[in-house]
């Protein structure tokens, strides 16, 4: 049997995390990032992760990655053991439109692979013993896995509902931040796409205009034109809003 007094305190809750997401005045990743804590928080996870289902066997997780609350260092293990793409998740997901709730290490790792163990490994010590999944499509089409991890239980019917609609909310949000991003780069030139991705590597102007075969100015010139079309008040500003919209 429920409690109804902690049913009754669950479903206020949500409503109010619900009223409290305007998505309409939301309009950068990085408030989509604030919400998405706050939902994994709300509905008692503990880390998060919007990736793009791959397709083929290049396809590496790190370049897959959208959005996540993962350490930095689970990450570029994980990326390192190269089992996402054939990972019983992405598998499970591709057959189906309903919500997955597994073992996190089951469902990240990949049947018959080497990395099999490793990656056990990697998830032993993270307080992420269980993870919920859905796969989220753009109006495009495109697919997207987003998942809720934690040592939290199976979510019941009604909870799954609402977890669903709520990640589905704050996806058609993060939606129109790529929109933004993809209007910035119509607007950015070849070139000073060039310079921030360079920058972004940590070379100088100097270094730049050696390897793009252009002088120290022009590459100056494009610094310039780039951090005013990205709204930016400097260099290093302009390159971080640039990485958050996926440009570089």
């Amino acid at each position: 049997m429920r409690d109804p007094d902690k049913l009754a305190l669950r479903s206020e809750a949500y409503a109010d995390f619900l009223s409290g997401m305007n998505s309409s005045a939301v309009q950068t990743e990085y408030e989509v990032l604030h919400l998405m804590r706050q939902c994994t928080a709300q509905f008692g996870f503990s880390h998060f992760m919007i990736a793009r289902i791959p397709f083929g066997e290049q396809q590496r997780f790190a370049e897959r990655l959208v959005l996540s609350s993962w350490p930095s260092e689970l990450v570029r293990e994980y990326d390192a053991a190269m089992v996402f793409q054939a990972s019983a998740l992405v598998e499970r997901l591709r057959h189906t439109k309903l919500p997955i709730f597994g073992a996190t290490q089951s469902l990240l790792n990949a049947h018959g692979t080497a990395a099999r163990d490793t990656v056990d490994a990697l998830f032993a010590g993270q307080a992420m013993s269980n993870t919920f999944a859905v796969m989220l499509h753009t109006t495009h089409g495109e697919a997207f896995a987003a998942l809720l991890c934690g040592s939290r239980g199976e979510p019941d019917r009604t909870e799954t509902a609402d977890l669903y609609l709520t990640l589905l909310q704050l996806f058609e949000t993060l939606e129109r931040t790529f929109e933004v991003g993809a209007s910035a780069r119509d607007k950015l030139s070849t070139r000073e796409i060039e310079c921030l991705r360079w920058a972004a590597a940590g070379k100088s102007s100097d270094e730049i205009a050696i390897i793009l075969g252009i002088s120290a100015y022009t590459v100056s010139s494009y610094f310039k034109t780039a951090t005013r079309k990205l709204d930016s008040v400097n260099r290093m500003q302009a390159i971080a809003r640039a990485m958050r919209m996926k440009l570089i």
